[in-house]
């Protein structure tokens, strides 16, 4: 069992990640809220005047799914290469390797609350207002967590040995972006396909996120059961894939 010393680390490498990211930039923080605001208004502007989408409440339905893929598409990447950029400090402290692709997670989170705020901010002011199935977003956003927990310590293993780790992941990043039903409904895709989208996590949160912040509705529970299953099983099997992995990182680091 971890001890406070461990989280400590954590949490310092945590805040070291924060002020890291934005130092030496003049807007700081808030490139987390410029940079998804203009990626939605591009979008808005193409789907909607050149492609003519009748998607209710556009702007906003492209926002949820654009910090869900944000948050996933980077915390899986900076997991993967996590202990790679701490290989100095992993030699000389004896904590356990697993806190690095945590950490570097956990780091990305704070990010996300930032672009979560900004989305219900915006969902108050243009959407539909509070409703009780907000209770369910926590659940929600604790599961795609634990999910991208799962592909960190799998992926951050397995680039120790093969370096190009991290360029399959940008690239499986860049084919999830058009996979993720960031820019179009979960009506416009075809019945054969949408089981395959109901158990990707990243999806599945997107789909879920729109019901309840502009539908007022509850998730679909299929939908919420596939991503438990999904969740819990790639977090298990990561943690078991660095619990294997870990005995050799010392001579390739």
């Amino acid at each position: 069992m971890w001890n406070g010393d461990y989280w400590f680390v954590i949490r310092s490498l945590v805040a070291k990640d924060f002020k890291v990211r934005y130092r030496n930039m003049s807007l700081g923080v808030l490139w987390s809220l410029l940079n998804p605001l203009i990626m939605m208004s591009v979008m808005t502007f193409i789907t909607t005047q050149i492609f003519s989408s009748t998607m209710k409440h556009y702007p906003l339905a492209v926002l949820c799914g654009l910090v869900p893929f944000n948050f996933f598409s980077l915390a899986w990447l900076t997991g993967t290469v996590s202990l790679l950029e701490n290989a100095s400090l992993i030699k000389r402290v004896p904590v356990p390797r697993q806190i690095f692709p945590i950490a570097s997670v956990l780091s990305n989170c704070m990010h996300l609350v930032i672009q979560i705020g900004l989305l219900l901010a915006l969902v108050l002011v243009f959407g539909s207002g509070v409703n009780i199935y907000w209770l369910w977003l926590p659940v929600i956003w604790v599961l795609e967590i634990i999910f991208v927990l799962g592909l960190a310590l799998t992926f951050s293993a397995i680039n120790v040995y093969v370096r190009d780790t991290r360029y399959v992941v940008e690239s499986a990043n860049t084919i999830l972006f058009w996979l993720v039903p960031i820019f179009y409904s979960f009506a416009a895709i075809p019945a054969r396909f949408r089981t395959v989208y109901e158990f990707n996590p990243v999806a599945a949160l997107v789909m879920m996120m729109r019901t309840i912040l502009l539908e007022g509705q509850a998730p679909a529970m299929s939908t919420l059961r596939n991503l438990v299953c999904v969740s819990l099983f790639t977090f298990i099997g990561g943690w078991l894939i660095f619990r294997k992995l870990k005995q050799g990182f010392y001579e390739y680091l």
